[in-house]
């Protein structure tokens, strides 16, 4: 029998970032993390570079079969506009193509415009839509990009 607990410092770690980035309504918990950590095919990359530190930001994703998914991304306010989202995301479809996967998805909030800005330059494109998605009832668009 496989071990799939999540360190909860791990979990924790994650939470406290992400509460840096989404306002109260959108951000997750440490319990919330760790669920989807123990998920398969999940992997999580920190930010990284000289004098930015791993707490600067995150990207979480799930890989399986030739699908990928980014589950949720998160950079600390005081250190966007760096580059960091950029980095990230590039070394997401990395590691989601070295796991073998073809297109990764995602879903953002429609209002969100640099985070869709930040998509659209990398490639990817709204292929539809998710209504009143999230918890303020804010909708979302689905987007892909092939890897």
């Amino acid at each position: 029998m496989t071990d799939n607990t999540v360190p909860a410092e791990q979990a924790a770690l994650l939470a406290r970032i992400h509460a840096t980035a989404f306002t109260p309504v959108h951000r997750w918990d440490a319990q919330a993390m760790a669920a989807l950590l123990a998920m398969p095919g999940v992997f999580v990359l920190f930010a990284q570079g000289e004098g930015i530190p791993p707490v600067a930001g995150f990207i979480m994703a799930r890989a399986l079969l030739d699908e990928a998914e980014i589950l949720t991304f998160a950079v600390d306010p005081a250190w966007q506009g760096q580059g960091i989202g950029r980095d990230l995301l590039a070394r997401c479809l990395n590691e989601a193509a070295r796991a073998g996967a073809a297109d990764m998805f995602l879903e953002v909030a429609d209002d969100n415009v640099a985070a869709l800005g930040l998509y659209h330059a990398a490639g990817f494109a709204v292929v539809g839509g998710r209504r009143k998605y999230y918890p303020d009832g804010t909708d979302a668009c689905v987007m892909k990009r092939e890897i």
